[in-house]
């Protein structure tokens, strides 16, 4: 396993290369590809999910840009046991059953062939009203989120971003230290430096490294 110093242009040209040569999740031509990039909010995998975008349809594959947290349970469930739950935040918070169903498995083999963009919103919790949007032939779909690997959810490539613990501890403030025990039990639970199929680490913001086995 090497280390290997990219720039972020180079990093979303290499997930793109990835996403284009990875088979159709149901092994058929036109088939849906289902990209999840995992990292917690400092690392910012939203922002890297945007940048996938216009390279992909560039390439002539029509994307579907979907969060995770427009998929969280509704916050009478996930705040059950207060809104400084670390085990809740990890375990509880992210609709999987309803994610999987209104857009992943909905996408892939065998599912209706259409997907809800968003169920709810993270911040009121109320439905987002989304229409259901027709799968065109080739989608992919680009997914991001923040503790959102070994959860189940149904998808073909995962990415994550890394970063080590102190690194983790400095980004983050007084008032969210209370998450910091949830991304601990992730990192020795779920391993997602490990097991992810694409790592990049970015403990320096400015200086992606790919981790190459």
């Amino acid at each position: 396993m090497r280390v290997e110093p990219v720039t972020e242009d180079v990093l979303v040209d290499r997930l793109v290369a990835r996403v284009l040569r990875h088979p159709p999740s149901d092994g058929a031509p036109g088939g849906a590809t289902r990209l999840l990039v995992d990292g917690h909010p400092s690392t910012h995998p939203d922002a890297l999910a945007d940048r996938l975008v216009a390279p992909l349809r560039a390439a002539g594959r029509p994307v579907a840009r979907v969060r995770v947290q427009d998929f969280w349970r509704p916050a009478s469930l996930r705040l059950e046991h207060g809104r400084e739950d670390p085990d809740a935040l990890l375990d509880a918070w992210i609709d999987v059953a309803g994610l999987n169903r209104e857009v992943l498995d909905a996408v892939g083999p065998g599912g209706p062939g259409r997907y809800l963009p968003s169920l709810r919103d993270p911040a009121t919790s109320r439905s987002t009203r989304a229409a259901y949007v027709d799968a065109e032939p080739g989608l992919v779909v680009v997914l991001d989120g923040s503790l959102s690997l070994g959860r189940g959810l149904a998808v073909d490539l995962t990415a994550h971003l890394a970063v080590r613990a102190a690194t983790l501890a400095r980004r983050t403030t007084p008032e969210d230290a209370w998450t910091l025990a949830a991304y601990a039990r992730y990192d020795d639970e779920v391993r997602p430096g490990e097991t992810a199929d694409v790592v990049v680490r970015v403990d320096d913001a400015r200086h992606p490294a790919l981790v190459v086995p």
